[in-house]
């Protein structure tokens, strides 16, 4: 599979203003998320589901996202890198209005496929052009492109705390989200960089399992996201349940936890160029096991939410890095990425149930001691993204992401 790698140049300021350009669709993408979350108890009464219903529905945007990602590669060949992201992120920004609309539990499931299903496509391509982004700036810079997501995140959920607050109605309130979020990623993809593949390049398939450098990587971003998605759902009902404390103290280590990955992701590229991305990432697994070892351990709520705030630390940069390897281990990028998108997205549906199963077979403590051990497998796993490290890899100029990879240094 070819390029146009030697055709397609782009000066230093073009490259700098793609790199903002992306760090804002990033953030657009984020806020959706962030806005449907805040919503979906006025959602669930609206369609009046029960909480194991809900619980069926919401692993529907997963199913979605699982389905589709491995399309991305094959938009991006057919029309192009711009166009393909600019599409498909419009289609994300604005399925925000559909599960509001949903009166029941089979809408609501179709809804949330067709939600899932765009976001999937969408997190492929702007995680496969912002690859192409660091590849020419020669500089992590997905870290903080994670970062920024989060910060959209924070950003969706608030506004969508103050409409709950207000008690307004989530169809008006998504639909006016939508179509601001819609307005601010159109403007934010007209200056990402507009890549083509050579006209004789062959398609990538629209369907393809993940290669085997991809189910690696994939591994140890799973086993991030798993201590991810525990830590968000779990925390506060830890502190609450386990060490008896207040409700605010409670949600404030959920609050922080998501505060302290927001962080490190934004500051985590510096850290990333100065020591690479596997001693990063080991050095994270030691501060993630570290946490949870803390968490299991801790006599107060004060110590557990250090633990906590030791976790998200830890596990901040690991699937910006896992994307970043993705990007450059083999000669189809975006199938790559859509493979380790795909285990990531398991990993932050399972998580949750099963935190929740060992709970109620054993305890939370028990539960949160195996996020302790899943967090040490990032000290064992870390070497595998020696693709994505920016002290091993070069960035030489390539075409359409999910087309090219980086080469090593001689």
């Amino acid at each position: 599979m070819t390029t146009d790698s030697t055709t397609t140049v782009f000066s230093t300021e073009q490259v700098r203003r793609a790199r903002y350009a992306v760090a804002s669709v990033f953030a657009v993408h984020g806020a959706v998320t962030g806005s449907f979350a805040t919503r979906v108890p006025w959602i669930q009464d609206h369609a009046g589901v029960s909480a194991g219903q809900l619980g069926l529905a919401l692993a529907f945007p997963a199913i979605g996202a699982s389905l589709a990602m491995p399309l991305a590669g094959a938009v991006s060949h057919r029309f192009g890198a711009r166009t393909a992201l600019r599409g498909l992120l419009v289609l994300w920004t604005l399925a925000l209005i559909l599960p509001a609309l949903a009166p029941n539990l089979l809408t609501l499931c179709g809804a949330l496929l067709v939600y899932g299903a765009s976001a999937g496509m969408s997190d492929v391509a702007m995680n496969a052009l912002g690859v192409e982004v660091e590849n020419r700036l020669d500089k992590s810079i997905m870290s903080g492109l994670h970062g920024m997501w989060s910060v959209g995140a924070l950003i969706g959920s608030a506004a969508g705390t103050v409409a709950a607050h207000l008690g307004a109605d989530a169809r008006l309130h998504h639909t006016i989200a939508a179509l601001v979020l819609t307005a601010l990623g159109l403007i934010a993809c007209r200056r990402v960089l507009d890549l083509h593949s050579e006209p004789d390049a062959e398609a990538p398939p629209r369907f393809a399992l993940p290669p085997k450098s991809a189910l690696i990587i994939g591994a140890v971003g799973f086993c991030a996201v798993f201590a991810e998605g525990a830590s968000l759902d779990w925390s506060a009902i830890y502190l609450r349940d386990v060490l008896d404390s207040s409700a605010g103290m409670a949600a404030a280590s959920t609050t922080a936890f998501a505060l302290t990955m927001a962080v490190a992701r934004i500051a985590g590229d510096r850290v990333v160029d100065r020591f690479g991305a596997v001693r990063t990432v080991r050095t994270g697994g030691v501060l993630a096991t570290a946490g949870g070892v803390l968490v299991v351990t801790a006599p107060n709520a004060a110590l557990a939410m250090c633990g906590f705030g030791l976790l998200g630390l830890g596990i901040a940069v690991v699937v910006p890095l896992a994307f970043a390897a993705a990007g450059r281990s083999g000669p189809n990028p975006s199938q790559a990425i859509a493979g380790v998108a795909t285990i990531t997205y398991t990993s932050g549906l399972i998580a949750p149930s099963a935190i929740g199963s060992l709970a109620e077979a054993t305890s939370l403590i028990v539960s949160f001691g195996l996020v302790s051990v899943l967090a040490f497998g990032l000290v064992l796993g870390a070497g595998v993204l020696r693709a994505g490290d920016r002290k091993t890899v070069s960035s030489p100029d390539a075409g359409v992401p999910g087309t090219a990879a980086a080469e090593p240094r001689p």
